[in-house]
């Protein structure tokens, strides 16, 4: 048993060790001046539902992009809210001080109203760049600078780009705690993400931080076949414009003016549903790339959990215990930590090794629970 145990986690430590050196090698976009033809135009896409606590503050990092503000218009789906985010959204249009635009969508039953109210935006907006972010977000004053000079650099189809938790101070040492633990976990969503993205195997990426050109989200039917899936907005669309255009014209963009952040849950109930919704994607992705990374992972943490439970029964030598687990341990702390770095939480790697404890009983809760036939979110219950 321990023969195949260390040949397991063996793979698995070649995979990480991969996974680092991969990540190395994507090139970072420095920033530079780009001449912005004229006819060039960018449309972000902010699809929101009673986003009243966040979107001004989203909507005043936008007024000061460095961008000029004839590049690029903003278009806020409201999906019905219940709140104030209209009030607010109108007020800033009075200002005129970008080209702001609101679009209230009426209440009506949708599979996936994400993608209704991106998919109504595109009837209306002008730019040949889309980018979609959440209402929840923040970015940097360059972000829309560096996003429209890779465009015009590379001609991409599609640009991935980088998002963590916002560094705030939590009310509770228990809150604070399960914002680094959302961190950490979820910097290994986007590194994985990167690296796969870059050998050519698209298999992830975040709609709160995600670009295409128009032509290809048309050229490829929009979210055709899997409109009737909740989630995936993101990543199923990666996977139709790759298998459309080729993986050589998607791109991940590694530059830190380019990261968003947003907000880490902050109830047990949301970061449940959040990630049920997340792990719903892998649960109805038939890719073998997407498989593959799926079932190894819930299967090597499901044998982290076997390794150590089985010493407190069975007689086995500690030196082999000790180095399954540091086959498992120590290069995916290294892979964690560079990610981590590039994202500007490098003072939270220290609290690496508890999340990488707790982390194998993570993986097979929410991947039991992602064969859920349904879940609750932004008060509505979605399948």
């Amino acid at each position: 048993m321990l023969l195949v145990f260390s040949g397991i986690f063996g793979l698995y430590a070649l995979a990480c060790s991969w996974l680092c050196w991969k990540w190395c090698q994507i090139p970072v976009r420095p920033l530079k001046h780009v001449f912005l033809p004229s006819d060039l135009k960018l449309s972000i896409i902010i699809p929101v539902r009673n986003e009243a606590e966040h979107i001004g503050v989203l909507l005043n990092d936008l007024e000061k992009q460095t961008l000029d503000r004839r590049f690029f218009e903003v278009w806020v789906m409201d999906d019905a809210s219940t709140d104030k985010t209209t009030e607010i959204v109108n007020g800033y249009i009075q200002k005129k001080t970008m080209s702001l635009n609101l679009v209230s969508l009426t209440d009506v039953a949708a599979s996936s109203p994400k993608k209704r109210a991106i998919t109504e935006a595109l009837k209306r907006v002008h730019g040949q760049l889309i980018i979609t972010i959440d209402g929840d977000c923040r970015v940097g004053e360059r972000w829309l600078e560096i996003f429209a000079q890779t465009y015009l650099e590379t001609g991409a189809k599609l640009i991935s780009g980088p998002v963590t938790f916002l560094n705030t101070v939590a009310s509770s040492v228990l809150r604070r705690g399960g914002a680094i633990a959302q961190t950490i976990e979820f910097s290994s969503l986007i590194g994985t993400g990167a690296c796969l993205l870059e050998a050519g195997y698209p298999t992830m990426c975040n709609g709160a931080n995600l670009a295409y050109e128009r032509a290809a989200f048309e050229a490829v039917g929009g979210f055709e076949g899997v409109d009737q899936i909740a989630s995936g907005d993101d990543e199923f669309l990666l996977q139709k414009i790759a298998k459309h255009f080729g993986v050589e014209k998607l791109y991940f963009l590694k530059n830190k003016a380019a990261i968003v952040s947003t907000h880490a849950q902050d109830s047990w109930r949301g970061f449940y549903y959040q990630r049920v919704r997340w792990a719903s994607k892998w649960a109805v992705n038939k890719r073998p790339a997407t498989m593959v990374v799926a079932f190894g992972v819930f299967l090597v943490n499901l044998l982290t959990l076997v390794v150590l439970i089985v010493p407190f029964r069975e007689k086995v030598v500690p030196w082999e215990f000790c180095t399954i687990l540091l086959l498992k341990y120590v290069p995916e702390f290294l892979f964690l930590r560079l990610i981590i770095r590039f994202l500007g939480r490098e003072k939270w790697a220290k609290y690496i090794p508890v999340v990488q404890f707790f982390y194998p009983i993570y993986v097979l809760f929410f991947g039991i629970g992602a064969q859920r036939k349904g879940y609750v979110w932004k008060g509505r219950s979605l399948k």
